[in-house]
């Protein structure tokens, strides 16, 4: 069974959204369930390097990264990266996968579940 979560609010942007859509995809991992990330708009930051998180938050890139070392496939939009994020333009790390919309349809309608953030 694979949950697909799809992200769109910046990190850091003065709520828990983002970080409790990672703590969650982590959880559903850790647990076994096939965990897949696609990031949009303004979280496309989360798969670039250069975001600092506030003094006492957690770092959510990080949460990314080790979520990709550990076999969660992220995809990142690829029109978002020109668009989209305070890192706008910039590329993104080694392990974020540039995607397409098309490749989120696929995505939508081979998960069991889909979940918005």
């Amino acid at each position: 069974m694979a949950t697909l979560l799809i992200l769109n609010h910046q990190p850091y942007d003065g709520t828990d959204v983002t970080w409790n859509a990672l703590r969650l995809a982590r959880q559903l991992h850790s647990d076994g369930v096939e965990v897949r990330i696609f990031l949009m708009n303004d979280s496309v930051d989360l798969a670039r390097d250069g975001i600092s998180p506030p003094e006492g938050v957690e770092d959510m890139v990080a949460m990314t990264k080790q979520l990709i070392g550990s076999g969660v496939p992220v995809k990142v939009c690829g029109t978002c990266q020109q668009r989209c994020g305070v890192l706008k333009g910039q590329g993104y790390y080694e392990g974020a996968q540039y995607s397409t919309m098309a490749e989120c349809s696929q995505w939508v309608q081979n998960s069991d579940k889909v979940l918005t953030f």
